[in-house]
């Protein structure tokens, strides 16, 4: 138990120390590398043509947004 209340400590510490940083700097915490965009990748996926599960999914999505349009032109 001693332990667990050492290690709860020392987060609330260094959660503590984060939200001051924010409050005296105003900026959020961000990366150091700038994500998949910096290794000229457009997705995660850098795959030409997506998968079947992708394909589906997408598919699936765009006849939910297709059925909500068709909705509010109804109303």
């Amino acid at each position: 138990m001693k332990l667990f209340l050492i290690t709860f400590g020392f987060f609330i510490v260094v959660i503590a120390a984060m939200a001051i940083g924010y409050l005296i700097k105003r900026k959020t915490i961000s990366g150091s590398c700038g994500g998949i965009s910096a290794l000229g990748m457009e997705k995660v996926c850098d795959c030409p043509e997506p998968c079947e599960n992708r394909k589906a999914k997408m598919a699936k999505e765009a006849a939910r947004l297709a059925k909500l349009q068709q909705q509010e032109r109804i109303l």
